[in-house]
């Protein structure tokens, strides 16, 4: 990629250190990106980037997507962090803001384009852009299961047959809502075929909650931990459907995306299609690759891990490809589908450790159980424990906590990445909540922290009064 990419958007006076840093960023990035940041609820930085990678067509991208679920599929949907064989592949702006560049234009039918809808060819990138945010979504999911128990309607701790009866089949009787919310029910695939179940029963909600009632654990829940790829949103998003009558994605239109106006969707409707712009990504690898991969981990091919990551691969890789499919937007897939944007990732977050324009979602008690550890003193489920170290993931309840190639905003913060290099998160003792969003997949959690994050992550920080080393 030549040149450097156009920056544009606002900052308020004393955060322009994080403009250019955002742009450092982007300055390699074969994509476009968003990055809002609020503190204490106020909007402080609402940047975008466009470049040299707009000469790139929509459609090139939208081919190119499946990419990056099967390049992080052995990681995300498999080991979490467990070694290198695995880990390769895993509303406007506030006035009084200084602005830079051009003010945006919101996208419309008349320059939408891309796979799906007909048009002629890239869509415009500009703040009101939406776009697939990969594992951000479970995020969005753990939100529903929180207010739920907020409000007395959910108990964590109960096991999930109280609320989903069929689920107590196979051996899961005793698995708690905890266990769903922290990756250790073990169940990180919807089959124990290693091929993965088809795309059309991936995009059928129901029969994948079915499966996962009838299904046998692969380790014993609550006794280890392993990243639950695509099967963490329907066990959730079931409990909730549960409990509150609705689908999950109509939950939260309900219940968070309503009362505050954010453009974030788990199921994108029609009437939202001309903003979509398609993800991008590199040639993905084999099947067999992924299976030599996994076969490195010391599992032998038949042995019941072995074949939930296998599977858990090639499903999540189905699902990002389906995305780049109006079918795929418009079905509810909880654990990665969820379409949206920065400024309503960083609302979104604002909200959840402070009022905005005076709505908050949950009390500090609810954040704080969610960012409490849950999987610190487990291992991951044997012989993956044998990979164990200081950078394997961590998880709340729901959220990823901080760890070295993911320092999100340092202790105390909690939020998700999702697969590429999205990002939502905050830190409640500073006040901050950030949404970042890009179009390339480029991130490779086995390399450590996206390098686009680290310039801006940095500059955030200072900007916030955050004590270096914290």
């Amino acid at each position: 990629m030549t040149g450097r990419p156009r920056v544009e958007g606002s900052v308020r006076p004393g955060w322009e250190a994080v403009r250019d840093a955002f742009a450092q960023g982007q300055a390699h990035d074969d994509g476009h990106a968003q990055l809002a940041v609020r503190h204490h609820g106020r909007v402080v930085v609402d940047l975008w980037s466009t470049g040299p990678a707009a000469s790139r067509s929509a459609a090139a991208g939208a081919g190119d997507a499946s990419s990056a679920a099967s390049r992080s599929a052995a990681a995300a949907a498999g080991a979490a962090g467990a070694g290198p064989a695995v880990t390769a592949a895993t509303g406007p702006a506030a006035t009084g803001l200084a602005t830079t560049g051009t003010e945006a234009r919101r996208t419309g039918p008349s320059d939408a384009g891309g796979p799906g809808t007909g048009g002629p060819g890239p869509r415009p990138y500009g703040p009101d852009s939406v776009g697939v945010l990969m594992s951000v979504s479970k995020a969005l999911v753990a939100v529903c299961a929180h207010l739920l128990a907020e409000r007395g309607a959910l108990d964590l701790d109960a096991p999930v047959a109280r609320y989903w009866p069929e689920f107590a089949a196979a051996g899961k009787a005793a698995t708690t809502v905890t266990d769903l919310l922290a990756h250790r029910a073990g169940l990180p695939a919807f089959t124990a075929d290693p091929g993965g179940a088809p795309l059309p029963a991936l995009l059928d909600g129901g029969a994948r909650v079915r499966a996962l009632a009838e299904m046998q654990p692969v380790w014993q829940p609550g006794s280890a931990f392993l990243y639950h790829a695509l099967t963490y949103g329907h066990l959730v998003g079931e409990v909730v459907r549960r409990v509150s009558g609705r689908s999950v994605g109509r939950f939260f239109a309900d219940q968070v995306a309503g009362p505050l106006g954010l453009d974030l969707w788990i199921g994108l409707p029609q009437r939202e299609e001309h903003r979509f712009v398609p993800q991008s990504a590199g040639p993905p690898p084999t099947a067999g690759r992924v299976a030599a991969a996994v076969q490195e981990l010391g599992l032998a091919p038949d042995h019941p891990l072995a074949t939930a990551l296998r599977a858990s691969a090639a499903e999540l890789a189905r699902v990002t490809r389906a995305l780049d499919r109006r079918e795929g937007r418009a079905t509810e897939i909880p654990g990665a589908g969820a379409i949206g944007n920065a400024r309503s990732l960083a609302r979104l977050h604002a909200a959840l450790i402070g009022p905005v324009d005076g709505v908050r979602l949950l009390s500090s008690r609810t954040v704080d159980r969610a960012r409490a550890p849950r999987t610190d003193h487990l291992p991951q489920p044997a012989p993956l424990h044998r990979f164990d170290g200081p950078d394997r993931s961590r998880f709340g309840l729901g959220f990823e906590l901080p760890r070295p190639g993911e320092p999100l905003l340092g202790e105390g913060s909690f939020g998700h990445a999702g697969a590429g290099g999205r990002l939502g998160m905050a830190h409640p003792e500073s006040g901050l909540a950030v949404g970042y969003v890009c179009t390339a997949m480029s991130w490779d959690p086995s390399a450590g922290p996206d390098p686009r994050w680290v310039p801006w992550t940095a500059a955030v920080r200072e900007a916030a009064g955050i004590p270096a080393g914290t």
